[in-house]
């Protein structure tokens, strides 16, 4: 707009020069006739505001500057790339703030943070994001007109990264979540937060893109704005142009540590549902069934005939947990959950986690090639740590610790790259297996070795049929060929479940 303006007034200003030899009456029509279309360059293309003053006006009284203090153990920070937070004696900002416990004061040193949250309710009730929050044990909100408050926390989710804080009062003015009208992929937006301490800031932009995966954590499909976004904007809302909020800003890509016009929202649909869980409940509850999930690519959908579809396979099941007493089984292939469909494991974690303990969940899936449906009763997803204790990052073939390395002979049966043998006692009570075959030597250039798969790896099934001697590989290897499919699907012993791996088929 400013460009183009400034193209009008040059040639405005040319006009004049040029009519100073006419008359009066005909320079002042040759002027206006020059600044017609200047005027008309100052209209907003269809769709676009003029001006988001209104907007601003309209909805920034709801949002607040979130000032967070906490003690930390500085042993548990230093050297650590990539903090959300500052060293003790920096805030989010940058600024230096020294901390009345820092330094050589004794005890444990404070660290100083900055955010940005927003009420939803005339009595108080504040979203942010959980990281501004985690591990505060003070909290105070600075709003537009300059009051100073504290604030609680009333529960905070990690999933989502989402917090709830409540100030005392009445009358605040709030900002409702967008639920039903959805943003879509070039929608003007306007975010408004705490960038830097600096105080209410407004930015604008549009959706740049939906549903963006950033690895961080199965439960968000983020929306990406190109709206400067910097620090201390985290927990701030994303507004669309009628000042509804649909989405809450919580992540920036960002080789600088500045924006770049790559920021991310959580959706307002999720957000409104975690915010009343948390208001009413301290916690978030979400379904479970007891499965361990793997992405099911395209590669593997070749290597078993069923085109180049996306899924999510079955690696393992708890015991006794939902998804076992449902029938569910390993190598089953999710196709859908409740008819919405999966097209990976964080799509099916999503779709379960929407379920209420109790509720019932029905799973589309393929089992040797043809469709079943599969009812579950949900069950209540246990934390973070206790899943992390229940899972293993071994790769295939890793060598737990203290465990002697395996014996190689001189002769062994060799397919795709692989020199295969059977599997000791020790190896099978180890890894709680009935049946399978050992990787004793793989050769570096084969597929499987680039694939990850190492030596000591068990291989318990070829095209989720279980084999138990080299020659079952073989055999399913050849049947593969003859199919004339380009890969094999195998699934590797991983830390008591299965993971699975594609590996070409060489010619």
């Amino acid at each position: 707009m400013g460009a183009v303006a400034g193209v009008g007034v040059a040639a405005a200003a040319m006009a004049g020069v040029g009519m100073r030899m006419a008359d009066a009456a005909e320079g002042h029509y040759a002027a206006a006739a020059q600044l017609s279309p200047t005027r008309i360059n100052f209209a907003p293309p269809p769709g676009a505001p003029m001006s988001f003053a209104d907007i601003f006006e309209k909805v920034s009284p709801a949002v607040v500057s979130i000032d967070v203090k906490s003690k930390v153990d500085p042993a548990t920070l230093r050297g650590i790339p990539g903090l959300p937070f500052n060293l003790p004696g920096q805030g989010e900002d940058g600024e230096e703030n020294g901390g009345e416990e820092g330094g050589q004061g004794g005890g444990l040193p404070r660290q100083q943070s900055s955010g940005s949250g927003f009420f939803i309710s005339a009595d108080g009730y504040l979203v942010t994001n959980n990281h501004v929050v985690e591990g505060a044990d003070e909290i105070m909100i600075t709003l537009k007109d300059g009051r100073e408050l504290p604030a609680k926390l009333v529960g905070r989710d990690d999933g989502t990264d989402l917090a709830v804080l409540k100030v005392e009062g009445k009358g605040f003015a709030f900002v409702n979540f967008e639920n039903d009208a959805k943003p879509r992929v070039g929608d003007w937006v306007i975010t408004v937060g705490n960038p830097f301490g600096l105080g209410g800031t407004a930015t604008a932009g549009i959706v740049s893109a939906l549903s963006r995966d950033i690895n961080d954590g199965p439960f968000v499909d983020y929306i990406q704005v190109d709206a400067p976004i910097n620090r201390g904007n985290s927990g701030g809302p994303t507004f669309d142009t009628y000042g509804r909020v649909i989405g809450v800003n919580s992540a920036i890509f960002s080789p600088t540590g500045g924006s770049v016009g790559i920021g991310f929202a959580i959706p307002a649909e999720l957000a409104d549902s975690v915010s009343r869980q948390l208001i009413n409940n301290g916690k978030v509850t979400r379904g479970y069934i007891g499965a361990t999930i793997q992405n099911f690519t395209p590669d593997m959908g070749e290597a078993l005939g069923l085109g180049g579809i996306k899924a999510a396979i079955v690696a393992d099941l708890t015991p006794g947990g939902p998804a076992a007493k449902g029938g569910l089984q390993r190598d089953d292939i999710v196709t859908a959950v409740n008819g919405n469909p999966v097209t990976s494991s964080t799509a099916l974690t999503r779709e379960v986690a929407k379920a209420p303990p109790g509720g019932a969940l029905k799973l589309d899936v393929l089992r040797d090639g043809k469709k079943q449906s599969v009812s579950i009763q949900s069950g209540v997803r246990p934390s973070a740590k206790e899943l992390a204790e229940l899972s293993s990052p071994d790769a295939p073939g890793a060598t737990p610790k203290g465990a002697a390395p395996p014996v190689v002979p001189a002769q062994r049966p060799v397919v795709l790259g692989m020199a295969l043998a059977p599997i000791d006692a020790a190896t099978k009570s180890r890894l709680n297996l009935e049946q399978g075959v050992l990787v004793e030597t793989i050769r570096a250039d084969s597929d499987a070795a680039e694939q990850g798969v190492k030596r000591g790896a068990v291989i318990v099934s070829v095209n989720t049929r279980k084999v138990t001697t080299a020659a079952d590989v073989a055999a399913a290897v050849d049947a593969a060929k003859k199919a004339g499919r380009p890969t094999v699907l195998m699934g590797f012993a991983v830390g008591g479940s299965t993971q699975f791996v594609p590996v070409k088929i060489p010619g």
